[in-house]
């Protein structure tokens, strides 16, 4: 016992303070959980989102603030009575690990936010956007603070950065045109998430998944996805159907030579069910003309325009439409053409006129 009670004695400073520091920082950690679960508390009688996201955003980065700091103490104190080789970097490390924590704190606020502009239905394009750069910008202001306290010289960097910018620069100018097309993109909005686009340069077709600085996802109508270096969309153009605010019905009808009187009839009825039809949108260009005589039949078009953009509405309104054009014409006692040909013989000769009765 003499040999335990001389090491107490020896260490006795030490095991009190660092005693101490462990308690506090137990008492801290405590304390704090306690707080975190009466805000939590208080929170959800709340019907403003901003107290969720900053406590979700906080919560938990603080626990390990509160564990580096303590944690860096008791390490201090330790070496200050063992080992005085590794005390000057534990300030080092302390200053690094809340640096960090505070970044990811900073983070998880940053998409809380990005989420929470994306629930009340924003343009997710945007939204993203500035979610990226302010990301982005993050990055680079606690980088530079990492690179000063491991005591490298940021000025030296930008020395560099200035020649081996030209290198990189070549060396990844596809990246930087994926990039510079990404801003294009976010700028222009030619098309944003959820659109439904197309090019008629290149067998691209879908609806629109996720804008990123390389590549644009694509999800095709076949389910499949397609994913697009930003760069093309430089080069190509794009359709973007999603933005119609009319379909348009332009079709071609023949009817019979023989009912060519019933046509004129036909033309008038035609136009006036079109313009009281209830989901034609009579305020846009409606034509309907006799446009041609064709090699069997006699053809009119008619050219009109739907009030409604879906794509599964507009084919049922086109198909009612269609049907209601058929009945008008059966209406007349007339009917849709089909290729005929029709062989007139003037004359025959005597010879073959014998033989065909002898037959």
């Amino acid at each position: 016992m003499d040999w335990w009670l001389d090491l107490v004695e020896q260490n006795y400073d030490w095991l009190w303070e660092a005693g101490l520091v462990l308690s506090i920082t137990l008492a801290v950690s405590v304390i704090w959980r306690f707080i975190r679960k009466r805000l939590a508390k208080l929170i959800r009688r709340s019907a403003n989102r901003w107290d969720d996201i900053t406590l979700n955003a906080f919560a938990v980065p603080i626990n390990w603030l509160i564990l580096i700091i303590g944690g860096s103490w008791f390490a201090d104190i330790t070496a200050r009575h063992f080992s005085g080789e590794i005390i000057t970097s534990i300030p080092i490390a302390r200053q690094l690990g809340a640096l960090i924590v505070i970044a990811w704190a900073v983070w998880r606020f940053i998409s809380g936010i990005e989420q929470r502009q994306l629930d009340k239905g924003n343009d997710p394009t945007t939204v993203q956007l500035v979610g990226k750069i302010t990301k982005l910008t993050l990055t680079v202001l606690i980088v530079m603070p990492i690179f000063q306290i491991l005591g490298i010289s940021i000025s030296g960097m930008l020395a560099f950065g200035g020649m081996g910018g030209l290198i990189v620069g070549m060396a990844a100018k596809d990246l930087l045109a994926n990039f510079f097309g990404s801003i294009i993109i976010y700028l222009d909005k030619p098309f944003v998430v959820g659109d439904w686009i197309r090019s008629p340069d290149r067998s691209i077709e879908g609806t629109v998944e996720k804008i990123g600085f390389r590549l644009t996802s694509i999800r095709t109508f076949d389910k499949r996805p397609l994913y697009v270096p930003n760069s093309v969309f430089t080069n190509i153009s794009v359709e973007n159907p999603s933005r119609m605010h009319h379909r348009r019905i332009n079709e071609t009808i023949g009817v019979r030579y023989k009912d060519a009187k019933k046509l004129p009839l036909i033309l008038d009825d035609v136009r006036n069910m079109l313009i009281n039809h209830d989901d034609i949108d009579d305020n846009q260009t409606l034509i309907v003309n006799f446009n041609t005589f064709g090699s069997s039949s006699l053809e009119f078009f008619i050219y009109t325009f739907t009030k409604t953009t879906d794509w599964i509405e507009f084919h049922h309104i086109k198909q009612d439409v269609m049907l209601q054009i058929l009945n008008i014409i059966h209406e007349h006692e007339a009917d849709c053409a089909f290729p005929t040909q029709t062989l007139h013989i003037e004359s025959i000769p005597e010879d073959a006129r014998l033989a065909a009765e002898a037959s």
